[in-house]
């Protein structure tokens, strides 16, 4: 990664939707797509739902243990609780978009803290102001 790169990483927030959390501790193939914004907790937003959807799916797939690593690494970044603002936001962009609510939630997150929403999810692949990175494999 260039210098220029790296500068603009610092100056960008992020809001990384649950697949690329979930990519990211399972080492998958987009891993290192995710890592950049990951590994920079003071330019990332961390909506609570996405704190659920991960913790949920780690603690089915890995256990206890790892699903709290997980979440441990996750409240690095700010978290962003969901409150009626962003909730009807993110009903109108669900409606706008046709997504379904986390995926809203991940959407109305990011344009209320003007951060870019970065993801895997095919649902997003169109949408202005979302950084799309397709699944590998």
């Amino acid at each position: 990664m260039s210098e220029h790169d790296t500068e603009s990483l610092t100056k960008q927030r992020w809001v990384v939707d649950s697949s690329g959390w979930i990519e990211y501790f399972t080492d998958g193939p987009n891993a290192e797509a995710f890592a950049p914004a990951i590994e920079q907790p003071a330019a990332l937003l961390v909506p609570s739902l996405s704190v659920l959807e991960v913790f949920k799916w780690m603690l089915r797939r890995h256990g206890e243990g790892p699903a709290l690593q997980a979440i441990a690494l996750m409240q690095q970044g700010t978290q962003v609780a969901l409150d009626t603002a962003l909730a009807l936001r993110a009903a109108e962009l669900g409606l706008r978009w046709k997504l379904p609510l986390a995926d809203s939630v991940m959407l109305a997150t990011a344009q209320a803290h003007q951060a870019m929403l970065l993801t895997q999810d095919g649902d997003f692949a169109a949408i202005p102001g979302v950084t799309f990175v397709p699944v590998k494999g």
